[in-house]
């Protein structure tokens, strides 16, 4: 089954889109090409039942098993060896990312406390945004009396946008809670 996101996106938002951003083309509109969950583990990595626990809860999360992440260099101060585990992270593409940015912006973020709107300041150059969320209990799929530490978890949208506006807009569209006063 097709997810209302994606039949939204393609009947309306393109549309909008085109006529806010001016442009010539349907083809030229920015779209979301995947969306990447990261949760680094930090001391907790290097324990098996915490790895595989946070594994099973990124899992729950976005509907799909989690790749564990290894550090690519030893750095002393942060006592981390090279190839040894640093986190879990999940790559979404296709139906499942709609899925996802439903559940997130409808269920999730409202979910969290005293929440005011995400920062358009987390647009990188590359035109992606990117933002933390302190706890990962806020999505209704983690049962909260089976978790054992709350984690924070890092969430990169990869859009194909060309500049600034049109990443703005694109999230406005998905109905993002984008806060301008905090810029």
């Amino acid at each position: 089954m097709i997810p209302r996101l994606k039949i939204a996106y393609e009947k309306e938002m393109i549309t909008n889109l085109i006529g806010k951003l001016s442009l010539k083309n349907k083809n030229e509109v920015p779209k979301i090409e995947k969306i990447i969950l990261n949760m680094g583990l930090g001391e907790d990595a290097s324990d098996g039942k915490k790895l595989k626990a946070c594994s099973e809860d990124l899992s729950l999360i976005a509907g799909q098993k989690p790749v564990i992440t290894k550090f690519k260099k030893s750095i002393s101060n942060f006592k981390t060896r090279k190839g040894s585990n640093a986190g879990v992270k999940v790559t979404l593409r296709s139906y499942k990312m709609y899925e996802f940015i439903d559940r997130l912006v409808n269920i999730a973020l409202p979910r969290i406390k005293d929440f005011r709107g995400l920062s358009s300041k987390g647009i990188d150059d590359s035109f992606n945004f990117s933002f933390g969320i302190k706890e990962h209990i806020i999505f209704p799929e983690v049962n909260f009396d089976k978790v054992d530490k709350i984690r924070g978890m890092d969430i990169t949208i990869v859009t194909t946008s060309k500049n600034k506006e049109g990443t703005v807009e694109l999230l406005k569209e998905f109905n993002f809670p984008l806060n301008d006063k905090k810029n």
